[in-house]
């Protein structure tokens, strides 16, 4: 199935053509009111971990070692991206950051793990998982 997740800036013009906007950063943007990003909801539990984003930001680590230790993170609390998924099933996504350069946050990286874990969850769906599944599917195959 082909999804359609979109990266973008808190401070870009809200678009119809948005769908579901979701803000992915630990921290509020400043200067921004809630009605003002028009959200659907916004996600903490995906954003980098305080000491990476600073570490970051700090420029104690480089952008690929950033992205590669933002993977642990997603890897090791991997349910917290099923909300994600939900959206993006619904439609078109719009992850949300207040970072200026999109391409350098922690976006790309998220938006890949997102896409990674509904790949594999729709390959785990069309293989039957339980033995009375293996059994119908046997019995009605053409061999």
């Amino acid at each position: 199935m082909i999804y359609h997740i979109e990266l973008q800036r808190v401070y870009a013009p809200i678009d119809e053509q948005d769908g579901v906007r979701i803000l992915v950063d630990r921290l509020w943007p400043c200067g921004k009111s809630h009605s003002s990003l028009a959200l659907d909801d916004w996600c903490r539990s995906v954003a980098p971990s305080t000491e990476l984003r600073r570490h970051y930001h700090q420029q104690q680590i480089s952008q690929a070692v950033f992205n590669s230790r933002y993977r642990h993170e997603l890897e090791r609390i991997s349910d917290n991206l099923l909300p994600l998924m939900t959206y993006a099933r619904q439609g078109r996504l719009t992850l949300l950051t207040a970072s200026r350069y999109i391409e350098k946050s922690h976006l790309p990286v998220l938006k890949e793990a997102t896409l990674a874990a509904l790949a594999e969850e729709d390959a785990s769906d069309s293989e039957p998982s339980s033995p009375p599944c293996w059994a119908h599917m046997l019995s009605t195959s053409r061999y």
